[in-house]
């Protein structure tokens, strides 16, 4: 029974939903987690499976230890085998259209102070005077742009030398969707950009219109753009390993405090819902807490 359900459930998942051999694999073992589960409990037809033995399952995951995230995951895939059973006759009717996800947990995400900022800063300065080369001269402008922008390191990477305007002081940023939006930097990133700019012109291969560049001349990869973060963020603590959507977070956190409306931010950020934003007004309302308890003699 189950060797012919698990052979027809990946035809399915290979032919007709056309994924990826990762999300197969992940859609398989969950599947053998659920049957290895029913069998256990002594059910042989599958057809006898009911709506509370998914949550015996479910259960059983979360008392091993399993994370939230990791049982919301595992609903949506139970889910859509359980539609897909039922539309092939192996259970009378779709029981996962009763089986309800746990809420995700809301964790706020983590934020620089902006005396740690400067730290940073002084730290990519230091570099460009030490050495005026032109990676450390490129490093200091990503940061400078990242934190300045609050644009995505995938949005970044993408940038091309056309997409940047010292008249307004902008940049076009083509963000999730093909969405494109206007990003403002101060003069502070002005300055560093327009360094950049004429180092470019050191390691840049003929015709290649990217902004910013690899050791090799030509765009820099996303996964490049983080370790200059990360070495930026170990100044201020050397235990620190801290990505470029921590400065995202930081440049959004900053413009709360220092009071913009969450629409500006919601369109700085390029957020398609104003509730993804919203979560800057906690962060806001808990750094706000934080600095009460530490600062009110009565707290």
């Amino acid at each position: 029974m189950s060797n012919d359900l698990v052979d027809q459930y990946r035809e399915h998942l290979v032919i007709e939903r056309n994924l990826s051999e990762n999300s197969i694999r992940a859609y398989l073992v969950d599947l053998d987690s659920l049957l290895t589960h029913i069998n256990a409990m002594g059910i042989t037809e599958f057809k006898k499976l009911e709506l509370d033995h998914l949550r015996s399952w479910l259960a059983n995951l979360q008392t091993r230890g399993a994370a939230r995230s990791s049982i919301i995951r595992k609903v949506a895939s139970i889910k859509a085998f359980t539609f897909w059973a039922a539309k092939n006759g192996w259970i009378g009717r779709d029981i996962g259209l009763d089986l309800h996800s746990p809420k995700p947990e809301r964790r706020l995400p983590k934020t620089l102070e902006q005396s740690d900022v400067k730290v940073a800063f002084a730290s990519l300065e230091s570099a460009v005077s030490d050495s005026h080369d032109a990676m450390s001269v490129r490093d200091l402008a990503i940061v400078e742009l990242l934190y300045a922008s609050g644009i995505r390191v995938s949005e970044l990477s993408g940038l091309d030398l056309i997409d940047l305007d010292f008249e307004r002081n902008t940049v076009k940023v083509f963000g999730k969707g093909s969405r494109e939006r206007i990003a403002p930097f101060g003069i502070p990133a002005r300055k560093a950009l327009e360094s950049w700019i004429e180092k470019r012109e050191e390691v840049v291969l003929k015709n290649e219109k990217a902004l910013f560049l690899g050791k090799r001349g030509k765009r820099i990869d996303p996964r490049t753009v983080r370790e200059v973060v990360y070495r930026a963020t170990e100044a201020i603590d050397p235990s620190l390993r801290l990505g470029p959507h921590t400065l995202r977070h930081s440049a959004a956190t900053h413009l709360m405090e220092g009071g913009a409306d969450i629409r500006t931010v919601q369109e700085l950020l390029g957020h398609a819902s104003l509730s993804t934003t919203q979560i800057y007004t906690h962060v806001s309302k808990e750094r706000l807490k934080q600095v009460y308890e530490q600062a009110h003699p009565r707290a």
